[in-house]
């Protein structure tokens, strides 16, 4: 495990990371979300996985993570995508 980039976005209140894991397979977002959460002692909550790049034969994944000061700037940055259920 390896941290490949890490920057401080002042602006919107987070960290910028490009996190590099070894396995045997792809990780899920879970896993890579708990994978960041463990190194940098954040919250799991404030964790946004952008995403997980593998390239084909080898056993290197590339995490592309934002960590957010708190769960409300979380929120009020990223976009929702789900529609509530009524």
């Amino acid at each position: 495990m390896k941290i490949i980039q890490e920057k401080e976005n002042l602006l919107f209140k987070r960290k910028e990371i490009k996190y590099l894991v070894e396995g045997e397979k792809t990780p899920s977002r879970d896993e890579a979300a708990k994978i960041i959460s463990d190194n940098f002692k954040s919250n799991l909550e404030n964790i946004k996985i952008e995403g997980i790049k593998g390239k084909f034969g080898r056993k290197t994944f590339l995490i592309d993570a934002k960590i957010y000061s708190s769960l409300q700037d979380k929120e009020n940055i990223e976009a929702h995508n789900k529609k509530v259920k009524k």
